[in-house]
């Protein structure tokens, strides 16, 4: 067992995981030898024969934390997740904007734009941060195009 983040990783066979109040409990042998709250985790990954309590498998879909059974290699076996949520409208209006070239190739170049300020950005808290390490004359040539040429 190990707690990764906000991940519990439950690596050993023959474990069984079971909800006692807002916490997580790992059982071996009917012995306690795990106890982590239910607030700090995002996900649960279990290896190997492990089993779940079906209180668990509830609370961890109530609270959309994700729990996912894997073989001892890795393949995944099964997952217990929460209530799907999603704004169908929204997705809908995504894909038709998604047909529309016009539409598609405006948005297409705000994310390049964005990509590109970001990058800018970057460089110059480098320079200002860093000016010691960096050459930082070289870096204010290079990045000192006009902003107004990426809006064409």
């Amino acid at each position: 067992m190990k707690k990764l983040l906000n991940t519990l990783y439950v690596t050993s066979t023959d474990r069984y995981l079971a909800l006692d109040g807002e916490n997580v409990v790992v059982y071996e042998k009917q012995e306690e030898i795990g106890r982590v709250p239910l607030h700090n985790l995002e996900a649960i990954a279990t290896f190997g024969y492990t089993g779940a309590s079906p209180a668990l498998m509830a609370a961890c879909a109530k609270h959309d934390i994700g729990l996912t059974f894997l073989s001892g290699s890795g393949r995944f076996l099964a997952r217990v997740s929460g209530e799907v949520r999603g704004n169908v409208t929204l997705r809908k209006e995504q894909y038709r904007v998604s047909t529309v070239n016009d539409e598609s190739i405006g948005i297409a170049r705000n994310c390049i734009l964005g990509k590109a300020y970001n990058a800018k950005w970057i460089l110059e808290r480098a320079c200002r941060d860093y000016p010691l390490r960096l050459d930082v004359e070289k870096i204010k040539r290079k990045s000192g195009f006009p902003s107004e040429s990426l809006k064409k």
